[in-house]
């Protein structure tokens, strides 16, 4: 019982960050899992997305969280093909080539100061990845 009110969690807290992705942005999976404080947790992530279905899918921007190397890494049974999620990004102006390949950095979610304070995440867990994640240091209390 206690372990799927953990998991409960760990999808809101991934729900919670995909839907603050702005339009013609993109994050890598491993990119949420730091955001809620559950770093090398990139493959859950996108397990959680995985599961989104009928209008939990439509109301989470899910298209917008690609690998770090800069590629739409759909795989397996996803519910969506990759094209679907390019064709996505394209219409948000994330220019993605035929090879589903594209400039991370270009487009990456970089969230600002009050996004990170809004997550409640220790200063020691900021300090300790902050080195991974783009925010100013004076998000920190």
């Amino acid at each position: 019982m206690l372990h799927c009110l953990i998991m409960s969690q760990f999808k809101l807290n991934v729900i919670k960050v995909v839907r603050s992705i702005p339009r013609g942005k993109v994050a890598s999976y491993g990119q949420i899992a730091l955001y809620i404080g559950v770093p090398r947790a990139a493959r859950q992530v996108g397990w959680i997305l995985r599961g989104l279905k009928g209008e939990g899918m439509e109301n989470v921007p899910w298209w917008r969280v690609v690998s770090n190397e800069g590629r739409i890494s759909l795989k397996g049974n996803w519910n969506v093909t990759a094209e679907d999620q390019r064709r996505l990004l394209l219409a948000e102006g994330v220019r993605v080539s035929k090879d589903y390949t594209f400039d991370i950095e270009k487009y990456r979610f970089r969230p600002n100061d009050e996004f990170i304070r809004s997550l409640h995440l220790d200063e020691e867990y900021l300090n300790s990845v902050a080195d991974k994640l783009a925010f100013s240091k004076h998000a920190r209390k």
